[in-house]
């Protein structure tokens, strides 16, 4: 469909209407939640802003765009008497509705992560073609699985909606074989104190698989004695933790856009503003001149950072597609504003994340 009327015309006859102009959708009046599963970054600001002008609904399975732009899309969204939500059956907001179970029940927030499988910085869209033919993957998008860097995104979209932050660039995900195994394996006493923000994180290799945990905290005497009768795995006090052993993107996702549609609550969205960023890093030696090729590409893999401790000077990995290098980058070396051509990152971008930058809790 390419004008207002085609498009008007097809909803009517209750057909399924493709669009190449996004904001064509975005702007229909017979829509009500406008939902985003693309990967698409530059252009989400203009696509975003245009629907929540026309008042819709947002439901975001853009994970890119949410971590990096989602700040900015809740204060309009907010502005307008809209919501907008990250897409439930995904990590973030699977997490956050554990996060929410605990703090139903009394207990603090002292962290809340991802289970990943497997990890290797170093895979490129080549290596992982195999695995990627077998699950019926784009091979770079399986590659920024792989990497990390999908993970970190995800993470970064959790620490911006609880107002967490993490112990380390890249967070720690020590390996484990069973959840509950972080009780020896996180310094938990040390990483958190009460009252204090909740660290995200993730664990490395642990059942159960696809799975996400949150751990929470109370020193309530008889909450310790009632969560004493469960088995131990659940946590030898103060700390205890809960995990979901799955995530369930395709059925649970239409829950959310049903939810949104019907209440206009928001499951999950970025209320404290861009605590943490998601940063380039050079996956191998880079020359002077070289462009970068974005997430799961060959140049580089990201890693979350607080922004406090100054990832505002590192490149979102998520605008690095494109983009041309100033000076040599060596392997593993963080990648700077000041390392790259402005004049190649997308101008709408640039101004997207300077909106969602000016905004903080």
């Amino acid at each position: 469909m390419s004008t207002e009327g085609e498009l008007a015309d097809a909803l009517g006859r209750g057909e399924l209407a493709v669009c190449e102009d996004a904001r064509l959708a975005a702007s229909a009046p017979r829509v009500d939640v406008l939902f985003d599963a693309s990967t698409a970054v530059e252009s989400a600001p203009g696509n975003i802003e245009c629907a929540i002008s026309a008042g819709k609904h947002i439901v975001m399975m853009n994970a890119e765009a949410d971590a990096l732009f989602g700040p900015w899309f809740w204060q309009l969204a907010q502005a307008r008497g809209v919501a907008y939500t990250s897409s439930d059956g995904d990590q973030p907001a699977v997490i956050a509705r554990l996060a929410e179970e605990l703090r139903f029940y009394g207990l603090e927030l002292a962290m809340v992560g991802n289970i990943k499988g497997f990890l290797d910085r170093y895979t490129d869209p080549v290596k992982i073609r195999p695995e990627a033919a077998k699950r019926g993957l784009d091979p770079q998008m399986c590659s920024s699985y792989t990497d990390g860097t999908k993970l970190c995104v995800e993470m970064s979209i959790v620490a911006n909606a609880l107002g967490g932050s993490v112990a380390q660039p890249g967070m720690r995900g020590p390996a484990m074989a069973e959840a509950t195994d972080l009780f020896e394996r996180f310094p938990l006493a040390e990483l958190w104190s009460p009252g204090a923000p909740p660290v995200v994180d993730y664990i490395l290799g642990s059942r159960p698989k696809g799975g996400v945990y949150a751990v929470g905290y109370t020193e309530d005497a008889y909450q310790r004695r009632m969560l004493d009768w469960f088995p131990p795995e659940v946590g030898p006090g103060p700390f205890y933790v809960l995990t979901r052993p799955y995530h369930l993107i395709h059925l649970e996702t239409m829950r959310t856009v049903l939810e949104v549609g019907r209440t206009g609550r928001s499951l999950i969205a970025p209320r404290f503003g861009l605590r943490t960023e998601v940063v380039c890093y050079a996956k191998r030696p880079l020359a002077v001149g070289e462009c970068l090729d974005g997430p799961g590409g060959f140049a580089s893999y990201g890693l979350i950072e607080n922004r406090a401790d100054g990832s505002a000077t590192g490149l979102p990995i998520v605008l690095s597609n494109g983009v041309r290098l100033r000076r040599a980058i060596a392997r593993d070396e963080r990648i700077g504003w000041d390392d790259i051509e402005l004049s190649t990152v997308a101008p709408g971008a640039l101004e997207g994340l300077r909106k969602a930058s000016e905004i903080t809790r």
